[in-house]
């Protein structure tokens, strides 16, 4: 196989070749989870959701947006895989999904934060 010939030589050789560079397409369930936590109220919600079981009703008021609000972007969580809900009678539980990839996303978030949840931790005593 070939190395690909750059434009400019920058007396590094580059040891890339062509193949070896995955489609755009393989990047795209990545390129769309990043989107999911794109907005900063969703990314919020996921992160508190990582140390907690919550209602909407609470999650609401921790958050201080209208359960719509919060309804909406649990959904939109939901859909992608990052948190799970249980029903216990009337109530809706939700809680980020045991996944890796979710494990993963929490660190990140609060390396990049620098704070961990004050309080509760259920999904860290659960991983101990």
């Amino acid at each position: 196989m070939t190395e690909k010939k750059l434009p400019h030589d920058h007396g590094r050789l580059a040891h890339i070749r062509p193949e070896d560079i995955p489609d755009t397409e393989v990047f795209l369930p990545a390129s769309d989870l990043f989107k999911l936590l794109g907005d900063g109220s969703r990314m919020r919600i996921f992160w508190l959701l990582c140390h907690c079981e919550l209602c909407v009703i609470n999650l609401s008021a921790l958050v201080e947006m209208s359960s719509p609000a919060v309804s909406h972007h649990l959904r939109q969580l939901k859909n992608g895989g990052l948190i799970q809900s249980r029903r216990e009678g009337k109530e809706v539980y939700y809680r980020a999904a045991g996944t890796e990839q979710v494990r993963l996303l929490h660190q990140a978030i609060e390396q990049l934060l620098g704070k961990e949840c004050p309080e509760a931790r259920c999904l860290k005593k659960e991983e101990a």
